[in-house]
């Protein structure tokens, strides 16, 4: 609509002009006149016709806008994993009473060493850092997509100069005020829908803020005990590369005498070094893991934050460190996961976007307005008597588009329909990790007890054999397997033990922190 009123000395020739523009360009411009609504307004001033006139459009705009959402409704797909964790009937009797325990990482990490040197790396880490500023970045879109709702008023000063076509002088017109461009009415929820997708996009971007953040404190908490676990076998390959050398001085002593053949003085070299080889791999990996817990943590770790650093057992070998996980009878609690809710978001404004594609089938309507003084002289701007007012409506619908809105729409149907396989293989991804560190929580415990057990008695078969050595009833080769029987139950012991500790912290990641 395209209505103007001029300053108050002409406005008794004022009329009313309805522009309807055509979706294809090039077309021409249909106008009509219609005369009625001068009489309805007449006896009025120039102002109040201005508002009854502008304040009746508002109030249509107010009314249509967003009275029509096709997007459709978001329901949250069925879970497709069954309804109870798989828990032993053990597990199962204790699961019910902490079923509503929460337990976060502070509560988790018991070790004050490694809770600082957690907090330094949710401080500090890069990786998490950059989630962060993806939140910051999509409340940002969010803030744009809402602004679309709300018209973009403009203030502004126009002059023109236009040849008269009677005379052939040239015309000068000002104007000054304030302008609305081609404000889009919502009628078919088309911004609206928008603005869900950008909010949905919000909310996953800050489920996956906390699924990176989880990730983190999970990975810092296994380099921290594997970094445990290697001080703990390198201290066995010290012990062990002692031990042997202590044996070739003897066996030297031995062959020197007489009392050892040569073959004994070469095993016993041969087996320091074995230990020396031993010692570099795991001097080497210990220098790699420390490096990637450094890159974890986002610098350098502190001598004082490492495992072993005061008087305290090291990590691999302190049951304290990490508090037992809770654990709860129904599969529900895996949909509050971090990564969960990340997809389900994905799937809301998957299907915020149906309804954007939808929208673009029907017609969209923009107001476009100006309100201010205006004259043929800039001197008149400061005059009473020559407000100016106008208002503009565009419908614009798609007549022929060779099916670009319909392939839009496809595309979006198929997108959602891509988002929940993503939330279903995100739900059953979680149910496959809870389930696997369920099932490693008693069975490690069970070969870490078992492992301890052969541990003590490699111990004391090397040392009955050492004995038996000495007093001439054990061979050299006797003496040889036991020892090396002893390195690997130690080994052994070390490794399970870090490896019932790492599947803790891998129940924790699974259950959501």
């Amino acid at each position: 609509m395209n209505k103007q009123a001029m300053p108050h000395n002409n406005m008794g020739n004022n009329t009313g002009n309805i522009t309807v523009i055509p979706a294809q360009a090039g077309t021409h411009a249909t106008q009509g006149r219609f005369e009625g609504w001068v009489p309805a307004c007449a006896g009025m001033t120039a102002r109040a016709r201005m508002a009854r006139v502008g304040s009746g459009a508002l109030l249509a705009a107010l009314v249509l806008a967003g009275c029509t959402n096709l997007a459709p409704r978001h329901e949250r797909p069925a879970s497709p994993i069954p309804a109870q964790l798989p828990l032993s009937a053990d597990a199962a009797a204790s699961a019910s009473a902490n079923a509503a325990v929460p337990l976060g990482w502070k509560a988790f990490v018991q070790s004050p060493q490694l809770a600082q040197l957690v907090q330094r790396a949710l401080d500090q880490n890069r990786d998490l850092r950059v989630a962060v500023l993806n939140v910051q970045r999509a409340e940002a879109q969010l803030g744009v997509a809402r602004a679309d709702r709300l018209p973009t008023v403009s203030a502004g000063l126009i002059g023109s100069a236009t040849p008269n076509a009677a005379s052939g002088r040239q015309v000068q017109s000002y104007t000054a005020g304030v302008q609305v461009t081609a404000w889009e009415l919502d009628l078919f929820g088309r911004i609206a829908n928008l603005g869900e997708a950008a909010q949905a996009q919000v909310l996953a971007t800050e489920a996956g803020r906390r699924s990176a953040e989880l990730a983190l404190v999970s990975a810092v908490v296994s380099g921290w005990l594997t970094l445990g676990a290697d001080a703990e076998l390198l201290s066995v390959a010290d012990r062990t590369l002692a031990s042997r050398t202590s044996t070739l001085k003897l066996s030297q002593l031995r062959f020197d005498a007489g009392a050892a053949s040569a073959l004994e003085l070469q095993t016993a070299q041969s087996l320091i070094a074995q230990a020396r080889n031993t010692q570099a791999q795991l001097r080497r990996q210990r220098e790699q893991d420390l490096n990637a817990l450094a890159l974890l943590v986002g610098g350098p770790v502190p001598a004082e934050l490492l495992p072993g650093a005061s008087a305290a057992p090291t990590a691999a070998a302190d049951p304290g460190v990490l508090a037992p996980v809770p654990v709860g009878l129904a599969s529900d609690v895996l949909l509050q996961r971090p990564d969960v809710i990340q997809a389900e978001q994905s799937l809301v404004a998957a299907n915020a976007n149906i309804g954007v594609a939808r929208a673009a089938f029907f017609p969209r309507l923009a107001l476009t307005g100006s309100a201010g003084q205006a004259g043929s002289r800039l001197s008149d701007l400061f005059q009473a008597g020559n407000f100016a007012w106008t208002l503009s409506a565009q419908a614009l619908v798609a007549i022929f588009d060779s099916g670009r809105n319909q392939a839009n729409l496809n595309v979006a149907k198929v997108n959602r329909d891509i988002a929940v396989a993503q939330y279903e293989k995100a739900v059953q991804s979680a149910f496959r990790e809870t389930a696997d560190a369920l099932a490693g929580l008693s069975s490690w415990r069970e070969q870490l007890d078992a492992q301890g057990q052969q541990r003590d008695a490699a111990r004391e078969i090397a040392r009955l054999t050492e004995l038996r050595y000495t007093n001439g009833a054990a061979s050299e080769l006797d003496r040889l397997d036991a020892q090396r029987s002893l390195l690997a139950a130690e080994q052994t012991l070390v490794q399970t033990r870090l490896a019932e500790q790492v599947n803790r912290v891998g129940l924790f990641k699974a259950l959501g922190g």
